[in-house]
């Protein structure tokens, strides 16, 4: 299926695009939230006409969006669990534990930002996590885990 970009996508393209994607991403993905747009010829003049208006929209975006990685750039973050003797936790820190502590903290984080590549966090201990605040805005946290007795 042909769709019109929204919005820059990681691996997909630039905010105007024309590309060609599966029809159930497009269907179930990309047109629900608004990322993209069927490629008809409505949709192309359509967008032709608000083209300038998008590009600031998502440069203001991007602009917030920085201002926000500026503030949370080398934040720590405390979270305290339940932990064995030998530090291991019972559970683990998740990107939701996160979202909740930097929450309390006053910063309004998603839980899809929230990029942990080895997964959730069952040690105790200090580790960095990044945060996808924009396509290409990324924030580096310090999540330091706590364990309680």
């Amino acid at each position: 299926m042909q769709v019109i970009l929204m919005e820059k996508m990681t691996n997909l393209g630039q905010l105007g695009d024309v590309v060609k994607v599966k029809n159930g991403y497009a269907r179930n993905f990309l047109i629900p939230q608004g990322k993209a747009k069927r490629a008809t010829e409505s949709n192309k003049a359509e967008f032709a006409a608000r083209r300038a208006e998008l590009e600031a929209a998502e440069r203001a975006k991007q602009a917030d969006a920085q201002v926000r990685a500026e503030k949370l750039n080398g934040l720590t973050v405390q979270i305290a669990q339940k932990a064995g003797v030998d530090g291991k936790l019972f559970g683990s820190v998740t990107n939701a534990d996160i979202v909740a502590a930097l929450a309390q903290m006053g910063f309004t984080v998603e839980k899809s930002q929230v990029r942990m590549p080895s997964g959730h966090l069952k040690q105790i201990g200090d580790y960095p996590v990044s945060l996808g605040l924009f396509t290409d805005v990324v924030a580096t946290i310090t999540v330091s885990v706590l364990g309680e007795h």
